[in-house]
């Protein structure tokens, strides 16, 4: 069937070519969604040097910045040990990239988190009927003790006094909770993004307006947002991501 086609088309002046980027690596990157390009942008703009990866998961966060170019280090937090297991196997050939087993928070404990069916909506919080209604693969399979602590005891692990810092929080509606353990460090992070919802999707978790009026008085200025879930039927948003930038720091 595929000669006869060949044929066919060559009877016609027409071929079938199969087109292989010469570097698929460029191809990628000239083909970045615009908000990937700003946060791009961003990194390069504010001359990021560490990147702390809260709510790692596999490292698909760490690995999609190594892809835009990104090429300073990262230390990565995980408190699963499947996901951790993954992640460690991930970064294994990459000297600037280490990873921590265990999450943060607000308070230096041992904790019980949720783990889901899609290990990626594992939270420390109940996950509401809201989010289980657009991705049934949330649901929650069990519980893992893990432990947690506070960033603002181990900052200065990783921080260089000339870093510029950006912070980096997916924790399924844990972030004001690391926020709130991470108040002097802040001090010292250039950027932060996180997610946020728009709608309840765990419960307790700070929504969008409030988490945007809490980092305005800290000195943080929303600078971006990426879109994030929405509602399969009706496409309304339901999370985002958003960068913010310490305007204590930028202006220095």
């Amino acid at each position: 069937m595929k000669a006869f086609i060949n044929r066919l088309l060559a009877h016609f002046n027409y071929q079938i070519k199969r087109i292989v980027p010469a570097d698929q690596e460029q191809y990628f990157l000239n083909h970045l969604s615009e908000e990937l390009k700003a946060r791009q942008q961003m990194v390069s703009y504010y001359n990021i040097k560490l990147l702390l990866d809260v709510g790692a998961n596999t490292g698909q966060y760490a690995s999609l910045m190594r892809r835009i170019g990104y090429k300073e280090r990262i230390v990565s937090f995980e408190p699963l040990k499947s996901a951790f297991n993954d992640l460690k196997q991930l970064s294994a050939n990459d000297e600037t990239w280490s990873c921590e087993n265990f999450g943060l928070g607000n308070k230096t404990e041992k904790a019980a988190i949720h783990v889901s069916g899609n290990s990626y909506s594992s939270s420390l919080l109940d996950i509401l009927p809201t989010h289980l209604s657009y991705d049934a693969e949330s649901q929650y399979i069990g519980e893992e003790p893990i432990d947690l602590k506070r960033l603002d005891d181990i900052f200065a692990r990783y921080y260089h006094p000339d870093d510029k810092v950006m912070l980096k929080i997916d924790t399924q509606g844990f972030e004001k909770n690391v926020l709130d353990g991470a108040i002097e460090s802040l001090k010292k992070i250039t950027l932060l993004q996180l997610e946020m919802s728009i709608e309840p999707l765990y419960k307790d978790e700070v929504l969008f307006t409030e988490m945007v009026n809490y980092l305005q008085s800290t000195g943080f200025e929303l600078f971006a947002l990426e879109n994030g879930i929405r509602n399969p039927e009706s496409g309304k948003l339901l999370q985002v991501d958003g960068i913010f930038v310490n305007k204590n720091i930028a202006i220095q």
